[in-house]
């Protein structure tokens, strides 16, 4: 088995290393091609994951290369965590809105919206080459924003695609430990950054009303500065939020929040990826340092990689999953890719029908994001200025046209160098 990772000169590789050699009884694989366009990151980042893999005993290939072509031929699973522009990129995303009094954030909001731009062409160029190259490899991504790029992927290419997140994995955890119950199944209803759960059930008892009786909320991300939710919030909403919730919830108090903080996330994710790389250098370290676990990717190993084995092996497992909706969310389209538990096996995953009675505060949310993500991928395939507006305009945390196009345009022209399709 040959697994490709697209953008492995980033410093979450190790993390995925790290899961390779946890279950590589179960994988069997052979060869590793490491692909990212920065070569000095690649070499580092590359050197240490030769070094884990010996010091795990593992007589896999490892090779290095700048070339797509190259890392992808005869691949069967690709893995991509790229980042366009890179974390300077990142760093525009969150400052330049703040000017005009919205929220800038990676994966949701204007960010977001600058983030997904960026990517969708690069994304959508790999997919491509997948098609051509390796036609029947999956594509596991893990880019942010992951949803909409999942649904761009899985509605404008004819590749084998899912899109996952560290977040669900995390939430059930969470969630199993406070209400004592290990086995315990949740429901998940919504979109990548941006769902609910709405069902908790152990055996045939529902415990979803013990865990809003309890007050528990959704796991908090390290990657992002945590605003505690108002529990009553939840008790009106009815389920429990994912944590980026709280951008939608408590948009003032965030936008204020994200204004008095001396650096942006971006710039302190530069500080922390510096600091990695300067251990990843050592000659000594073969293993995944503990500093690597500020960056937020908490789980991102055991969540890929535990995919990838409930494929191979068709063990037809519960994961959540960024895959298209196919009837399970009734008040959702078909092709609509959702984020939902689905059962896992070697022809994909299959999305679990909810069983939760429709909330309609959930119902008109879904909605309204879904059609700002359609949007925002007809503008990134088109470079279609209106489609772009229109996306922000329908987005939750935005909204104001004067402020979103001023926005726009300003962001539009600090990215020129990644979005030639608005620059033809």
């Amino acid at each position: 088995m040959k697994i490709a990772m697209i953008g492995a000169g980033s410093t979450y590789t190790p993390e995925l290393i790290e899961g390779l050699i946890a279950q590589h009884q179960e994988l069997g694989i052979n060869e590793i091609s490491l692909m990212d366009i920065d070569s000095q990151k690649l070499h580092v980042v590359g050197g240490l994951v030769k070094r884990m893999l010996s010091a795990a005993g593992l007589s896999c290939t490892v090779t290095l290369t700048d070339q797509l072509d190259e890392a992808l031929i005869f691949a069967k699973y690709v893995l991509a965590q790229i980042r366009v522009g890179q974390l300077p990129a990142r760093v525009l995303d969150e400052t330049i809105p703040l000017k005009y009094n919205l929220i800038g954030q990676e994966t949701t909001g204007i960010g977001g919206f600058f983030n997904a731009l960026r990517t969708i062409p690069q994304l959508l160029h790999i997919a491509h080459r997948m098609e051509a190259l390796c036609p029947d490899a999956w594509l596991l991504n893990f880019s942010n924003p992951s949803g909409l790029l999942a649904e761009m992927l899985l509605n404008h290419t004819s590749i084998r695609t899912m899109g996952l997140c560290n977040v669900p994995i995390n939430m059930i955890t969470d969630l199993r430990e406070k209400l004592d119950l290990p086995c315990a199944e949740l429901e998940f209803v919504g979109l990548n950054h941006f769902n609910w759960v709405t069902s908790i059930r152990d055996g045939n008892k529902e415990y979803l009303p013990l865990a809003l009786e309890k007050k528990l909320t959704g796991f908090q991300m390290k990657n992002i500065v945590q605003t505690p939710f108002d529990y009553d919030v939840i008790k009106i909403v009815g389920a429990i939020p994912n944590a980026y919730l709280q951008y939608y919830y408590f948009r003032e108090h965030k936008l204020a929040s994200l204004k008095n903080e001396p650096k942006c996330r971006g710039q302190q994710c530069m500080e922390i990826e510096a600091e990695l790389l300067k251990l990843y250098e050592d000659p000594k370290l073969c293993i995944k340092p503990a500093v690597l676990e500020t960056r937020g990717g908490a789980r991102y190993s055991e969540t890929a990689v535990s995919l990838i084995s409930a494929i191979e092996n068709d063990k037809r497992e519960r994961h959540v999953v960024n895959i298209r909706n196919c009837g399970a969310i009734p008040f959702m389209e078909q092709n609509d890719v959702v984020e939902i538990a689905a059962i896992v096996g070697k022809n994909g995953a299959v999305p679990i029908p909810i069983q939760s009675a429709e909330n309609p505060h959930i119902t008109n949310m879904l909605r309204t994001v879904k059609a700002y993500e359609k949007l925002t991928i007809e503008a990134g395939l088109e470079g279609d200025d209106n489609a772009a507006i229109n996306a922000l305009l329908l987005h939750p945390i935005i909204g104001d046209f004067s402020a979103a196009k001023a926005c726009y345009n300003e962001m539009k022209q600090a990215h020129k160098e990644h979005l030639p399709q608005f620059f033809k």
